[in-house]
């Protein structure tokens, strides 16, 4: 027995026909979400190898291009092919199934939105469910800790053959432990641990995924921190952080996408601060926004407000509009959802 409790029963028929359509499938496509984190390429590890392991042809095709944090997570690096590139297009076009994992909304999809038509689609997702989701079979649950809950019951429920290979148990927990923010966010359960503890029956160095994802940083990501750090403001009456990254300044260090990840959990761990902001611009001028919340504002809304989406307490956005507009219209934003908690003073 794995020790962990048995699935939650609302996730038992959506199971069941996601694993109907995998299994009547010949080809399967998988994909996440742009700019890809822990938890889309954790479960896309972990689904591709139990998909293989059936027999079944993979092929990871993602937005935009793998991180190369992750990359080592895939068994088979013949398994990715980059968006746009002949074999993708290839594996588009054959495939007779498509998994979109850690995403249920189109436009996070990006350039592979147009792909989805008139397809089998499935759509596994932890976020809330939005308006003008996928269309597919969907199994999404905002419950779960990560996505890579919701594939490891997948997983469970389909009979993955013992032992279970490395690159599912390490997909698996990096797609929970990135999510959850190494088990500190609020959307850490304990069911969470229990999977984890579970993985580690089947094999898993925690010690090891430590090392290979969070300490073995890239002198850039030092330069860029410090950065960060410099321009990082405080309003003056709300509680309210944020940071913003220049094109220049991103440009001048070769900053990635994956060197943003957990700059704005610096600017959130400031005493008192309510809702965190980290603004980038990027080449084309358009600026991306990271919110997190540390109290009752619900950053998801913020988020859609302005075309992106998540959770109530940390989503995202991509705006067509430079850095200095797009901060002011945000802030103005943010100090109003904060300021519609303030509740009046009792009467004396």
């Amino acid at each position: 027995m794995s020790g962990v409790e048995a699935i939650p029963a609302g996730r038992r028929e959506p199971l069941k026909r996601v694993l109907a359509a995998l299994d009547s499938a010949r080809h399967v496509v998988l994909t996440t979400h742009v700019n890809a984190d822990g938890d889309g390429t954790g479960c896309e590890a972990a689904l591709a190898s139990y998909l293989a392991a059936r027999g079944k042809r993979v092929t990871v095709v993602n937005p935009t291009p793998f991180p190369a944090l992750y990359r080592y997570l895939i068994p088979n690096q013949e398994w990715i092919a980059e968006a746009g590139t002949r074999a993708a297009n290839a594996a588009l076009a054959d495939a007779d199934l498509i998994a979109v994992l850690d995403t249920s909304e189109p436009s996070r999809v990006g350039r592979l939105a147009r792909a989805l038509r008139d397809r089998t689609v499935v759509v596994i997702d932890h976020h809330p469910p939005a308006e003008g989701a996928i269309p597919g079979i969907t199994l999404q649950d905002p419950t779960a800790s990560a996505t890579g809950e919701l594939v490891y019951d997948l997983l469970r429920a389909g009979g993955l053959e013992e032992p279970w290979p490395l690159s599912v148990v390490e997909g698996l927990y990096v797609a929970i432990v990135t999510d959850t923010g190494s088990f500190r966010f609020a959307n850490t359960t304990p069911r969470a641990h229990l999977i984890a503890a579970d993985l580690m029956r089947r094999g898993l160095d925690p010690e090891a995924v430590y090392r290979r994802i969070f300490a073995n940083v890239p002198l850039r990501r030092i330069h860029l921190l410090r950065a960060a750090l410099e321009r990082l403001e405080v309003d003056p009456e709300l509680p309210i952080t944020w940071i913003s990254i220049p094109r220049e300044v991103a440009d001048a260090l070769g900053v990635t996408s994956e060197d943003l990840d957990g700059i704005v959990e610096h600017a959130r761990s400031i005493e008192g601060t309510e809702v965190a902001l980290l603004f980038r611009e990027l080449a084309d001028g358009a600026t991306k926004i990271s919110f997190r919340s540390s109290g009752e504002v619900d950053v998801n809304k913020l988020a859609r407000t302005f075309g992106g989406g998540g959770h109530a307490k940390a989503a995202g956005a991509l705006v067509g509009a430079p850095l200095e507009r797009v901060r002011e219209e945000v802030l103005a934003a943010t100090r109003e959802a904060v300021r519609s908690l303030e509740r009046p003073a009792p009467d004396r």
